[in-house]
């Protein structure tokens, strides 16, 4: 998150316009670029639990849509200029997570199980640092992957300084 203070005067407006469309605010930035000042919201689906409280693992076809993204820009936008927590010019963007998505805190590597991610540690583990493989689960802190066709990394949590979803085709 960024650490500009506007971005948690603005956060609380997208997620409730979010929520109105069934939809959570996964990040909301507000960056100096070379077009002028851009706020970016990316929408995500919410994290969904069977009845028992396990989290039900996402199917590939449950992206975001571009209605959803203008509903939300419109009515985002609407709410922002009664709002006025911007004080700059800006251009809104309100767009999904994409395919490689990055992936934030054991919940995430819950919800992609099955799929291939990209794990970049802090400090080298059995002298690795980068991971590429099959997302198993998460047991005990650590994220577990399935790389190539033998071998499973087990990868602390609190190791990881970036992870995202690659894209398969």
């Amino acid at each position: 998150m960024s650490a500009d203070p506007r971005v948690s005067l603005v956060r609380p407006l997208a997620e409730r316009v979010a929520r109105g469309v069934g939809l959570d605010v996964f990040d909301v930035h507000l960056r100096r670029e070379a077009i002028g000042w851009v706020l970016r919201v990316v929408l995500d689906r919410p994290l969904r639990r069977d009845a028992t409280g396990a989290i039900v693992v996402e199917g590939v076809d449950e992206g975001i849509g571009v209605d959803e993204c203008q509903a939300v820009s419109q009515d985002l936008s609407a709410l922002l200029d009664v709002e006025e927590v911007v004080d700059v010019p800006y251009t809104l963007e309100v767009s999904s997570p994409g395919l490689d998505r990055a992936l934030r805190g054991d919940d995430d590597y819950r919800r992609f199980v099955g799929r291939v991610a990209k794990i970049v540690v802090r400090a080298p583990i059995d002298g690795q640092s980068h991971f590429e493989g099959r997302l198993s689960g998460v047991t005990d802190g650590e994220v577990i992957m399935q790389v190539g066709r033998a071998k499973v990394a087990r990868i602390p949590l609190a190791s990881i300084s970036r992870a995202k979803l690659a894209v398969e085709f």
